[in-house]
């Protein structure tokens, strides 16, 4: 699972990745301080592999991931070239998701390129230079498919979608916000459209404004009435805080956050509102080796999910052995739980759920 982290330039987006990820990509007052995608990874926050870990005691703990690239900031222009703009848009077409940072912040110490802080304009600023870069790109796939078209009659199909996401592209409205068919959103999927990836505005905010109501903050409010209207989704953050906390550990967080007034750090909001925007959950497995999570996309079939720790649990599949982890918690050990009738024996085609906790079962 990849993210990308998009902005203008100095709205805070290395702040913020170096708050996620711990990597110490570079930060200044200027710019195109990030030339070359910083990347790295951070963990989604699952308690109940605390939890399980607490009822084993294994000799390791390892949660899912999640990568996150620091993509050079964009300037106006940049679907022509302007600033660092290709390779810009190189690098964010490699993302499955943008989270995209705004600028919701004074500080006279920090410049901005357009001098005025405007959010929905810089908001709008980078995706005109997506939809300029899509309507680029959909053109050339529309001469080739023009050319396809006249030997065989079934791309007729692809190139009256093309058409129909080039009209609504020419009005402004992003590739994610177009009413499709299940089999039209199946070909728009293969198309690669950077205004087709799912977005997460982060609306970086002053640390003073950190305990104020979102909406009672003028550029935050404007971000989440724009989010509305897109249909996208919004998480308001103050990078500069997120990466003091990112510096504590245990019981020094626990204590920072209490005296902010905020139940859990802004990033790992972050991380799980985009765990769920790519549609993924997490199923676990649990034993004295290890306690451990793995991600798998809603839908997923039982023996699907086996071949996510190693191909042969797929190829000869059993059954799996399953207690829900809040079923298991009642329960108090693997062993009730098995006792009194809470563990069920499933076949290749269950559905996992989120929060599963499974032992599969197979034979190669």
């Amino acid at each position: 699972m990849k993210l990308g982290i998009v902005g203008l330039p100095n709205v805070g987006k290395s702040t913020l990745f170096n708050a996620i990820t711990k990597a110490g990509a570079e930060s200044a007052n200027y710019p195109f301080c990030t030339i070359e995608p910083n990347i790295g990874v951070a963990a989604v926050p699952d308690e109940r592999l605390h939890k399980l870990a607490e009822m084993y005691q294994p000799e390791k703990i390892t949660p899912t991931m999640i990568e996150f690239t620091d993509i050079a900031g964009l300037v106006r222009g940049a679907s022509r070239g302007e600033g660092l703009g290709n390779k810009f848009l190189a690098h964010i077409r490699e993302v499955d998701a943008i989270v995209h940072v705004v600028r919701c912040f004074e500080d006279t110490n920090i410049t901005h390129v357009d001098e005025v802080i405007n959010p929905i304009r810089d908001i709008e600023t980078i995706n005109l230079e997506l939809i300029f870069s899509d309507l680029e790109s959909l053109e050339r796939r529309m001469d080739r498919t023009r050319k396809a078209l006249k030997g065989d009659k079934k791309y007729q199909l692809d190139l009256d979608l093309m058409e129909k996401i080039k009209e609504n592209l020419e009005k402004g409205i992003p590739a994610r916000n177009i009413l499709c068919t299940e089999d039209e959103a199946r070909m728009m999927g293969q198309m690669f459209l950077l205004t087709s990836k799912p977005v997460i505005y982060a609306a970086n905010i002053s640390e003073d404004d950190l305990l104020i109501e979102s909406d009672q903050i003028p550029r935050v409010k404007r971000v989440l009435d724009y989010a509305q209207k897109e249909q996208s989704q919004v998480l308001v953050i103050s990078a500069k805080v997120e990466d003091e906390i990112a510096q504590l550990d245990g019981e020094e967080k626990k204590a920072f956050l209490k005296e902010l007034g905020i139940p859990e750090s802004g990033l790992d909001r972050l991380v799980k509102r985009c765990y769920r925007l790519l549609g993924l959950i997490s199923f676990l497995t649990a034993g004295p080796k290890e306690v451990r999570a793995w991600t798998i996309k809603q839908g997923t079939k039982a023996s699907q999910a086996a071949g996510k720790i190693h191909t042969d649990f797929e190829r000869g599949f059993i059954r799996a052995e399953v207690v829900h982890f809040d079923t298991l918690m009642e329960a108090g050990s693997y062993l009730v739980a098995k006792e009194k009738g809470m563990v069920r024996s499933e076949g290749r085609d269950y559905i996992v759920k989120d929060g599963d906790v499974i032992l599969f079962r197979f034979n190669v």
